[in-house]
């Protein structure tokens, strides 16, 4: 608990003002005149839907990035981005480290909070963040920029490769084409420098900590080994998945040669947990693809990095707790440990709290919303879990929707980006008090 002004506030309730006064601030920068083209209008609710999505490193839009926002407009959008996909209060720690001012105890806890730190001992991640961030976004804008200069020229070839470095690496899924990145179907550069810049988003800082200090320690924690070898997995399905339904992209066989449909395939297999980046419409792909894409986006990436979604931890720990209770096994063992019951109580709250609020957001949206007759459900399914996925990929129906539609996006890209826990806990107003009585035990039958 923090004290403001003779008030006490739950860490959980700060972060989530916080990031709402961030989304606030980017509103009212974006319905600046000057951020608009001249001859067009920013609305109220263009201006939050725009923020809450960048925030929220989304990439749902109203209105196209390129063609609506002048670059002042897009400034604030990358800006937004950044401050979303590494947390504000990273940001918070980069000013008090600017100033060399002594983080307070308060500062150090919320950082511990924002970022899902076990021990305050893990702070020093946070240097690692800010560091690791800056030059990673750096080199991939250095190598875009060889790509983009030839074709934009300097100046425009400066910011769209610092501007697409920022949205690959915190997987925020914006772009300054229009059409994401169709243009670069054929581009093996263009399509290999932003998967290494969504990949190393979507790591996770903890996960990056341990690798870089693998060489003096020899050792990896166990968060670090399932959120590997999860992604690992994830990604070797979603290359099979992928080649098989959409035979690796026949559709795209009139314009891409078997090698260049390959890399596609790949891009695909990396983008859909968060990215939200494409190379072609996704309304070209087959109901298996489609499928599996709205699993990968309800997945999502790591803890503690720039993704959204469940996270993969989440998921590799369930299945193996699944595998373990199958077995008749007592324990969940992973990498020679045991996983707490902790850990299994808040991944399987996660799951249920998630297919909840993802299970209403649809109901909601079917029932307000003028959908398409051929697979309405399709659609609002693909676009809730896009927006709580904070993926981004939409099939095309989220311009269209009205102002209940639109605040129901934005409710699930905020609790996708900020997370459940955090959230609810706000909500809920939640404070663990501890009993001094336990009730008897009694069992009920299960499945």
């Amino acid at each position: 608990m923090i004290e403001i002004n003779g008030r006490r506030y739950s860490f959980p309730k700060i972060l989530t003002f916080g990031f709402l006064l961030v989304i606030m601030l980017g509103t009212a920068m974006l319905l600046l005149p000057f951020a608009t083209r001249p001859g067009l209008h920013t609305s109220f609710m263009t201006a939050f839907f725009t923020s809450t999505s960048a925030t929220c490193v989304t990439g749902l839009t109203l209105v196209s990035t390129a063609g609506h926002w002048t670059p002042f407009g897009q400034v604030v959008i990358a800006v937004l981005m950044e401050v979303g996909g590494l947390g504000f209060m990273t940001f918070a720690v980069m000013m008090s480290l600017m100033i060399r001012r002594r983080m307070r105890m308060s500062t150090r806890l919320l950082t511990q909070e924002a970022l899902n730190l076990d021990h305050l001992s893990q702070l020093s991640v946070v240097y690692l963040i800010i560091r690791l961030s800056i030059l990673i976004q750096l080199v991939g804008a250095v190598f875009l920029f060889f790509d983009f200069y030839p074709r934009y020229g300097l100046l425009r070839g400066i910011w769209y490769s610092i501007f697409h470095a920022i949205s690959a690496f915190c997987n925020a899924g914006f772009d300054l084409f229009g059409n994401s990145m169709e243009n670069y179907v054929n581009d093996p550069y263009m399509l290999c420098v932003l998967m290494v810049l969504i990949v190393a988003g979507s790591f996770g800082f903890l996960v990056w900590k341990d690798i870089l200090g693998y060489h003096r320690y020899h050792h990896l924690s166990l968060h670090t080994q399932l959120a590997l070898r999860t992604g690992s997995v994830l990604f070797i399905l979603s290359f099979l998945v992928y080649l098989i339904t959409e035979h690796n992209l026949a559709q795209l066989s009139n314009t891409l040669s078997s090698p260049q449909r390959l890399l596609n395939t790949i891009f695909m297999a990396v983008t859909p947990r968060t990215a939200g980046l494409i190379t072609f419409p996704y309304t070209k792909l087959s109901a298996a693809g489609l499928s599996f894409t709205i699993i990968l986006m309800f997945i999502g990436g790591t803890p503690g990095s720039t993704a959204g979604g469940v996270k993969t931890t989440t998921v590799g720990l369930l299945a193996i707790q699944s595998i373990a209770t199958l077995r008749g096994q007592k324990d969940t063992e992973f990498a020679h440990r045991r996983f707490t019951q902790e850990n299994i109580y808040r991944a399987l709250t996660l799951l249920f709290v998630a297919l909840v609020i993802l299970l209403a957001a649809i109901l909601l949206l079917v029932e307000t919303q003028a959908l398409p007759k051929h697979d309405s459900l399709a659609y609002v399914t693909f676009e809730a879990v896009a927006a709580f996925g904070t993926t981004g990929i939409s099939l095309g129906i989220t311009a269209q929707l009205n102002f209940i539609g639109q605040v129901i996006i934005m409710i699930l890209m905020f609790i996708g980006r900020v997370g459940i826990y955090t959230v609810m806990f706000s909500i809920f107003n939640a404070q663990p008090k501890r009993k001094s009585y336990h009730y008897p035990e009694e069992s009920v039958l299960i499945g």
